[in-house]
């Protein structure tokens, strides 16, 4: 079972982990919605595609843009469609 904590909250914990280079990607369904706040940021990687984010909301806190996922990804990250991964603090264990 992987667990990430953020702000001494529980973000995310699931069975079903995808690991993409470094990086564990929870399914959507495994992260609570009032967790996250849409996010206007973008990114691009050339074999997974456009990155967009979310900052989660959690202890009365924002932890801006910490959470990303690739809303339609390339073939080759086609394993990560639907999943969300971590970073900025955000501790997975």
């Amino acid at each position: 079972m992987a667990e990430a904590w953020w702000n001494d909250t529980l973000i995310a914990r699931s069975d079903d982990i995808v690991t993409v280079e470094g990086n564990a990607y929870f399914p959507l369904a495994a992260i609570a919605p009032d967790l996250l706040k849409d996010s206007a940021t973008t990114s691009v990687c050339p074999w997974k595609g456009t990155a967009r984010y979310y900052t989660l909301v959690a202890g009365g806190a924002e932890n801006k843009d910490a959470a990303w996922y690739y809303p339609a990804p390339k073939d080759a990250a086609k394993q990560i469609a639907g999943r969300v991964a971590f970073w900025k603090g955000v501790e997975v264990r």
